[in-house]
């Protein structure tokens, strides 16, 4: 149960403030948001309030914000349509039902004859003595059928009315809400634990070790390696992996005197890799300091950006592999362990996995943020949009391929794990 609660708490967390990036941006450039989803598939919970409909659904694999313009989203009403009406004081159409089954007070009658919903905002057809009346929409006119309700779009509410830079901040603002949450969990881990200072602090020394035979101590600070000055824990392990079998002068400080040591690094072979070892413990220190907390937020982000785009390069340059990849489950089997050693380990796998849900939803695949903003980009270049048609046939096929590559991959993790 505990392994579940993390897994709900993180992953929801990421995409939840995902899905927040585009919303907020949606809104900000007066998009018709019409849901905003947690989850795929069917709907657990859903409360409408004001113009959104806020879901949690079945699958845990991701969620979205659908805006108003989508090709599911268009509403026409077709010459021929019979349709009840209800007006305001201003003799606007407020609500427009379709297959009325039901006859509300006031409700008027109407043929359609032709109608625009988008821009000019008006529907012309015959009434109940069969003469022919045009009424205006008001722009928050809801159109009901079948007992469902939905609000119309004026053409300057729809997503595709907005200009590329708007549209591509929308899109955009889902990545960077994830790396801006991995900054904000960084900051409060660095206020709980303290920030490391990566100091080349000995915090171990291994009996009969090279570090040992040459005189190292518990609390030593290594402050140069054959007279060049080291600040980190960093340059201390890269100059001793760098020179197996090669004697290496240490100056370090002891408390309140100073030595110098001579080590020899002993031959590992590691993966197939020579490297050195001397046999000591790292422990790096901590401080806490408001500001230094802070700037840790990024720095650290920053770091496991990098890091990420390395493996991602590595990837592909050395083969890529599905075992390379994790689905849902290879992910609930990781927060699973990662549970076990605490609150402070699971936020920092939350945040590396917000970063990695970033710079995944940017890769320029089909179906991706990337993807999208690819297209905004040409558009841009272009000076004209990118055929809406053809643009959405490489979106399916992006998401039909996206999505055998997750059963593909969730397979495996269940293989991998499981049996």
């Amino acid at each position: 149960m505990q392994s579940i609660i993390a897994f709900i708490v993180v992953f929801g967390s990421i995409v939840f403030f995902h899905e927040l990036g585009h919303f907020i941006f949606a809104k900000r450039s007066g998009i018709l948001v019409r849901e905003f989803a947690i989850g795929f598939g069917p709907k657990i919970i859903g409360i409408n309030k004001g113009e959104t409909l806020y879901t949690v659904r079945l699958l845990p694999m991701g969620g979205y914000v659908r805006m108003a313009g989508d090709d599911a989203d268009v509403i026409e009403l077709q010459p021929g349509y019979r349709i009840g009406m209800l007006l305001n004081n201003q003799n606007e159409v407020t609500k427009i039902v379709l297959n009325q089954n039901k006859q509300l007070p006031d409700m008027l009658f109407l043929e359609v004859e032709k109608a625009d919903l988008q821009k000019e905002l008006w529907v012309e057809g015959y009434d109940e003595d069969e003469k022919l009346v045009r009424y205006h929409i008001a722009r928050n006119a809801v159109i009901e059928e079948n007992g469902s309700e939905l609000i119309i779009a004026p053409y300057d509410r729809q997503f595709n009315s907005k200009s590329v830079g708007k549209r591509a901040m929308t899109i955009f603002a889902g990545p960077l809400f994830n790396f801006i949450l991995s900054v904000f969990i960084f900051i409060i881990i660095a206020f709980i634990t303290g920030v490391p200072t990566y100091e080349p602090v000995i915090a171990g020394v291994v009996k009969d070790s090279p570090a040992a035979v040459a005189g190292m101590q518990k609390g030593d600070v290594v402050t140069s390696i054959d007279g060049k000055s080291i600040d980190s824990w960093q340059e201390l392990s890269d100059a001793i992996q760098k020179n197996p079998k090669k004697d290496l002068t240490l100056d370090v400080t002891r408390g309140d005197s100073h030595k110098t040591l001579t080590v020899t690094p002993e031959k590992k072979d590691i993966e197939g890799q020579s490297i050195g070892q001397i046999g000591v413990q790292y422990q790096s220190p901590v401080e806490k300091n408001p500001a230094k907390a802070l700037l840790f937020g990024f720095t650290e982000t920053y770091h496991w950006i990098i890091k990420i785009f390395t493996i991602l390069g590595a990837l592909i340059t050395g083969g890529f592999t599905i075992d390379a990849l994790s689905g849902p489950v290879g992910i609930y089997k990781a927060t699973e362990e990662v549970a076990k050693y605490g609150v402070v380990n699971i936020m920092n796998w939350a945040a590396v996995l917000s970063i990695n849900l970033g710079i995944m939803n940017l890769l320029p695949l089909p179906a991706l943020d990337g993807g999208r903003l690819l297209f905004f980009g040409f558009e841009a270049l272009r000076g004209k949009p990118v055929d809406r048609q053809k643009e959405g046939m490489v979106h399916f096929v992006g998401i039909v391929l996206l999505m055998i590559l997750m059963i593909a991959v969730t397979w495996n993790d269940i293989q991998r794990f499981f049996f």
